[in-house]
């Protein structure tokens, strides 16, 4: 029984590290600074819910995943990292990338258009990210059932405290006004640019090893 209390708590801490409820709120904030209440709540609850069903995935079948796929970890934080990179170079010129919003002389974005958001970049690669599936599969590899689950609910844990830091965060909006937005807008775009190229950087290093 202790070492699964132990087991538990290192999995939590290590989830919480690499996630980051505190660090991801101002990146929630400016990506869904044009977003209704409402709009940002579903935004929060679906990309959560997608990111904890990527690394359920992951956590029981995510070698077979990458062996079916023919996809290797470099090559995911390589590509992971490239859009994270585009998605934070444009909003720090304050701008909504393209990644999820229309180009120019498309029709105005319906609601699905704007839930977009929580699929890319938030659920994959920001939430869900390369980081976060080999912490995964790390704790989950070669463990017992019981591991497993701990893994799991671990992770769950972590989406229902973001979503909590998600949802509370649109009170700061009422105090930091339009230029608050702006200015965290682009301060988490430069942020978000750093960790696209952190990843392509990791990816890179990884896939020279492996032709070594």
């Amino acid at each position: 029984m202790h070492d699964f209390v132990v087991f538990a708590g290192t999995v939590f801490m290590g989830f919480f590290a690499i996630m980051n409820p505190v660090a991801n709120t101002p990146v929630f904030l400016g990506l869904t600074a044009d977003d209704d209440p409402a709009t940002r709540k579903a935004v929060a609850r679906r990309s959560l819910l997608l990111a904890l069903a990527i690394v359920t995935a992951f956590v029981l079948a995510g070698r077979l995943i990458f062996d079916l796929f023919g996809i290797t970890l470099p090559a995911f934080r390589i590509t992971g990292g490239i859009l994270v990179f585009a998605i934070g170079y444009s909003m720090l010129h304050g701008e909504q990338s393209r990644v999820h919003q229309p180009g120019a002389g498309t029709a105005p974005p319906d609601r699905e258009t704007e839930l977009s958001v929580a699929v890319s970049p938030l659920a994959v690669p920001i939430l869900a990210g390369p980081g976060t599936i080999a912490t995964a599969m790390s704790f989950a590899a070669d463990r017992s059932l019981a591991h497993l689950l701990i893994t799991v609910g671990a992770f769950a844990l972590i989406c229902v405290i973001s979503y909590v830091f998600f949802v509370s965060g649109q009170r700061l909006l009422r105090y930091v006004g339009d230029n608050g937005v702006n200015a965290i807008t682009k301060l988490m775009g430069l942020i978000l640019a750093v960790i696209g190229v952190q990843m392509f950087i990791e990816g890179a290093h990884g896939a020279i090893h492996a032709f070594r």
